[in-house]
C-alpha cells in the first residue's frame, strides 16, 4: 500500500514536471516577444517616445501632427500585445484601464475610445485603412504593409527595444 502512494507521487512528480519542461520555451518565447507599434502610412510620425506612447494609450494626446484624430486600436483583453501595452505603457490592471477609459468618456475628456481588436489581422487591416490609427501587434505577425514606429529611437528586435 505505501509503495503505490510513493509510486502515485513518482508519477504525478515526473508528469508535472514534463508538462514545465514541454511548456516553458512557450512561456518564454511569449515573454521576449517584441511588440510593435505601427501606425497608418499617412501619420506624419516615424517615432515616438515612451512618454508619448502613453499619453496616446491614455488618452491623453488625441491628435497627430496636422490635426488627425489618434484612433486607437488595442487587441483584445487576455492577449500578449494588450498585456504588454497594460504593464508597460498604462502601468494598470485591466481593471484600472477600463474604469480609466470609462471615467474619461464619461467625463466628456474625449471624443473617441480606444477600439477593440479581435486579431493581429484585424489589427493590421484597420491601421491601414483608418487614417490616424495606432495599433500594437506582436513582431511574429507584423507585415511589410505596416508603418512601423521607432520607440525611443529603437526598432522591434533591436537591444534595448521597450516593448516586450
Amino acid at each position: 500500500m505505501r509503495t503505490r502512494r510513493i509510486a502515485h507521487r513518482i508519477v504525478a512528480a515526473t508528469a508535472a514536471w514534463a508538462v514545465v519542461v514541454l511548456l516553458a520555451p512557450f512561456a518564454a518565447s511569449s515573454e521576449s516577444t517584441d511588440v510593435v507599434v505601427a501606425v497608418h502610412r499617412d501619420v506624419p510620425v516615424d517615432g515616438l517616445t515612451m512618454t508619448e506612447l502613453r499619453r496616446i494609450v491614455l488618452g491623453d494626446r488625441e491628435f497627430w501632427p496636422g490635426s488627425v484624430r489618434v484612433t486607437l486600436l488595442l487587441r483584445a483583453p487576455v492577449s500578449h500585445e494588450r498585456d504588454v501595452v497594460l504593464n508597460h505603457l498604462a502601468q494598470m490592471s485591466e481593471a484600472q484601464f477600463r474604469q480609466h477609459w470609462i471615467g474619461k468618456v464619461f467625463r466628456a475628456d474625449t471624443a473617441v475610445a480606444p477600439k477593440i481588436v479581435y486579431s493581429p489581422e484585424m489589427s493590421v487591416d484597420l491601421v491601414n485603412r483608418m487614417p490616424g490609427a495606432i495599433t500594437f501587434i506582436d513582431f511574429s505577425n507584423a507585415t511589410r504593409s505596416l508603418k512601423v514606429v521607432k520607440i525611443d529611437g529603437k526598432l522591434p528586435g533591436e537591444a534595448g527595444y521597450p516593448l516586450r
